[in-house]
């Protein structure tokens, strides 16, 4: 959702005449576009822009601005630690930062614009930072208020855009060259909810697989207490939308589960593995999973290492828990030491490493689907795409493929990625 974000700001400025440069010496005006997931982020935030308090000094009439999930959460902390910062904004003023640009270039600074309640327009302009795979958000905010979250603090509550105009703007991609589309929300699951228009996700699915031009549809991000049997039926009867769900699990121990305030259990969540296997055999289910929650016991996190072979995810988000100030969860007394969090991050890694591998094995000697989308990160001389499945694969090419779709038959699995060669078809 951040780069989503960040595409509309850059959309926005360019209105005012400003154009993006990678080169930070050149620019006239510097945006950091801030997450607030982890305490660890604010600390990356801060040390950034103590660096560019180095380059503001140098140079006259550079305008620095932070927007996003940190300066919504605490906008006066933000000028404390970095009083040379020209302008701060929440994520509910996006749309306002022309004319806050505009007013710090008349001196008018600092400038602080953040509502705590509200919503964003359905409609911002986007400068798209791709070529065939595009976001759009269906749904932003949320309400579900884990324990240790604060989403629904910095990102609002739920508010779906109308059918409309995601049809709308899906429309236009399509025609534009977009071959992909990946729907975004804090709970694409909740889609619907809160409209006047009897549409749930499923059925907004249903809608976007009819346009035209259109070969791909993926989505992020799911909860698996809203997880209908329609969806997962509806996911398995259409054609564009791709074989893999990220589903976040967490933890594997009830007792966590409840304290996290997810709202439901290990059984439910292997319940909704087997109904979705048996919709769609292949599926590719990818995790997040938190070690180190307060309370944390050695058999709790073993609960956790079980749920990982149980399940076999053909992939993981691992972290350690970082409390963030205001959270429930951070005000729990039996927090788990620092050490003890490093190390069963450690292992939670090593186990899902192995499985991740097995899991890619299986996929030797097959012909896959690739959208190409650029160039190897590891070698200039191969190219890399992603499989309907979610699965990076790396094969020899040329750079005009970057955009197309390819059979690639599969020659080795990492963990990493897939390794292969393509093929005629």
């Amino acid at each position: 959702m951040n780069e989503y974000d960040s595409e509309v700001m850059a959309a926005l400025l360019e209105k005012r005449g400003f154009y993006i440069t990678s080169r930070l010496e050149k620019a006239d005006f510097i945006l950091l576009n801030t997450c607030y997931v982890r305490e660890k982020v604010k600390h990356k935030v801060y040390s950034f822009l103590g660096k560019l308090k180095k380059l503001k000094e140098k140079k006259r009439g550079l305008i620095l601005g932070v927007g996003g999930c940190l300066s919504q959460k605490d906008p006066e902390e933000v000028l404390k630690k970095a009083p040379y910062v020209d302008i701060i904004w929440g994520t509910l003023n996006l749309h306002e930062l022309p004319e806050l640009v505009e007013e710090a270039k008349e001196g008018k600074f600092p400038l602080i614009k953040v509502k705590k309640e509200g919503f964003l327009p359905d409609v911002l302009p986007v400068k798209r930072s791709g070529k065939f795979s595009a976001y759009v958000p269906i749904i932003r905010g949320c309400n579900n208020f884990c324990t240790y979250c604060n989403v629904p603090y910095v990102r609002g509550r739920e508010k779906s855009r109308p059918l409309h105009v995601i049809l709308q703007e899906i429309k236009e991609l399509a025609e534009r060259g977009f071959k992909e589309v990946i729907l975004l929300g804090q709970n694409v699951n909740s889609y619907g909810k809160d409209l006047k228009e009897k549409i749930d996700f499923a059925d907004l699915l249903a809608k976007v697989n009819k346009i035209e031009k259109i070969a791909r549809i993926r989505f992020t991000t799911s909860h698996p207490r809203d997880l209908s049997e329609k969806l997962m039926q509806t996911m398995a009867s259409l054609d564009k939308v791709c074989e893999h769900l990220h589903l976040p699990l967490q933890a594997g121990s009830n007792r966590i589960l409840d304290r996290m305030g997810r709202g439901y259990t290990r059984e439910k969540y292997l319940d909704l593995i087997l109904k979705l296997r048996h919709l769609i055999p292949d599926v590719s289910i990818t995790t997040d999973i938190i070690v180190g929650f307060p309370g944390e016991t050695e058999q709790d996190f073993n609960e956790t290492l079980d749920m990982l072979r149980k399940v076999q995810f053909d992939g993981a988000f691992t972290f350690e828990y970082s409390p963030i100030p205001g959270t429930k969860a951070a005000q729990f007394k039996d927090q788990v030491p620092q050490a003890v969090k490093r190390r069963r991050l450690r292992k939670l890694i090593e186990v899902q490493r192995e499985i991740t591998e097995e899991r890619n094995k299986l996929w030797i000697g097959k012909t896959v689907e690739v959208l190409v989308e650029g160039v190897s990160e590891k070698n200039p001389e191969e190219l890399q795409g992603r499989t309907r499945y979610n699965r990076i694969v790396v094969f020899p090419g040329k750079e005009e493929l970057i955009g197309e779709f390819v059979q690639v038959k599969i020659k080795e699995g990492g963990c990493w990625a897939l390794h292969g060669e393509m093929v005629d078809c």
